[in-house]
């Protein structure tokens, strides 16, 4: 075993190190990880996106403007996101960027739509003037699919919809890409374009540095560290919880992949947790109390509330049987992992940029 994890940091590093890496959505958390994780591997980073919110945001607190070409723009000026493309001539794009937030969405949704839809086509657009070899591997969500609040987990044919702005935008995102890849990317054809284009589908994911309103880490690690109360709001919703490095090395598997078979690759992915670890948000919220040593919680229900769906599972068959990926760490692990980071952040945040990457060569490793 500890052979075969070794040759998958080896085989990432093959495919990575030295190669020209566009990254859209850099500063964000995701983002931030997927920075780190590929200047470990040695690539070449050039970043798209919006301005750090804080200076708490994880792409100032790793130094991110150190290890990557870093651009503050809008997915939304496509003629900006096309020239910081053609210039750079990269050799994969990993397109992270989007307004992310279930419940954000519904405050600005025309915005939602913008962003994740037409953001998408403008970096379809971009890589469309590419004269030059280019894989590219598009993060979606697992809430692309239209949820029937069954027990049964989704599988990647399964019925795109969408109840929200934020998952119908992702939804309209997927056919946008889907439409780019039979009109543009087409398999007949990719002797001429030399495109692959691959989706990566992810759920909840939880890791340290994420700062987003209405998230459930987050909060927890700002109450426990001011020794207030935790709420949430529905603690029965079952969500397939995942450490964000997990999904990562799904993306960085699936790009090492199309590199090599364009071809046979040029798909979507699930990437989430095994069955057992899709727990309920109070399970959650009690096994990172029991990491953190201490804490207390109420559940406090708002009728007004906007609709989030309840249950929702993955099916990552796929993902582990022809990218041979498969999680890492169990629901406990990746809670301990993650308020482990918190800790070490409120202990001393300069040392969190050593400390992220402790973290990532540890599950590279693992």
């Amino acid at each position: 075993m500890e052979n075969m994890v070794v040759s998958l940091f080896e085989k990432l590093k093959a495919s990575y190190n030295g190669k020209k890496v566009f990254l859209t959505g850099h500063t964000g958390f995701k983002g931030s990880w997927m920075l780190k994780t590929l200047s470990l591997l040695g690539a070449e980073v050039k970043g798209y996106a919006l301005e750090p919110q804080t200076k708490d945001d994880l792409f100032v607190l790793i130094e991110g403007q150190k290890i990557c070409d870093s651009v503050i723009a809008d997915l939304r000026d496509k003629k900006r996101l096309e020239k910081e493309i053609l210039d750079f001539q990269p050799d994969f794009v990993f397109h992270l960027a989007a307004q992310p937030l279930v419940r954000l969405s519904y405050a600005i949704p025309a915005e939602t739509f913008e962003v994740n839809v037409i953001g998408t086509a403008n970096v379809l657009d971009a890589v469309r003037l590419l004269a030059k070899k280019c894989d590219v591997v598009l993060i979606t969500t697992d809430k692309v699919y239209h949820n029937n609040e069954w027990i049964y987990p989704y599988r990647e044919n399964d019925r795109l919809g969408g109840y929200d702005p934020y998952s119908a935008s992702k939804a309209c995102a997927e056919l946008v890409i889907d439409s780019y890849r039979n009109s543009f990317f087409n398999n007949k054809t990719y002797n001429i374009h030399k495109k692959g284009i691959a989706v990566g589908r992810a759920g909840n994911v939880i890791g340290g540095g994420d700062w987003s309103k209405d998230r459930l880490i987050p909060d927890i690690a700002k109450a426990l560290a001011s020794d207030i109360a935790v709420v949430i709001r529905n603690p029965k919703s079952v969500r397939p919880w995942q450490h964000v490095l997990e999904p990562i090395m799904g993306y960085l598997l699936l790009g090492a992949n199309l590199e090599v078979n364009s071809l046979q690759f040029n798909q979507s992915y699930n990437f989430g947790p095994h069955i057992s670890d899709a727990l309920p948000v109070e399970e959650m919220l009690n096994l990172a109390i029991q990491s953190w040593g201490k804490g207390k919680y109420k559940v406090e229900f708002d009728e007004n509330q906007p609709h989030e769906a309840g249950l929702l599972k993955l099916d990552i068959s796929k993902a582990i049987t022809e990218l041979n990926w498969e999680p890492k760490l169990d629901a406990e692990k990746a809670v301990s992992m993650t308020i482990d980071w918190y800790k070490a952040f409120y202990d001393d945040s300069k040392s969190i940029s050593s400390f992220t990457a402790q973290q990532i060569i540890y599950f590279l490793n693992k």
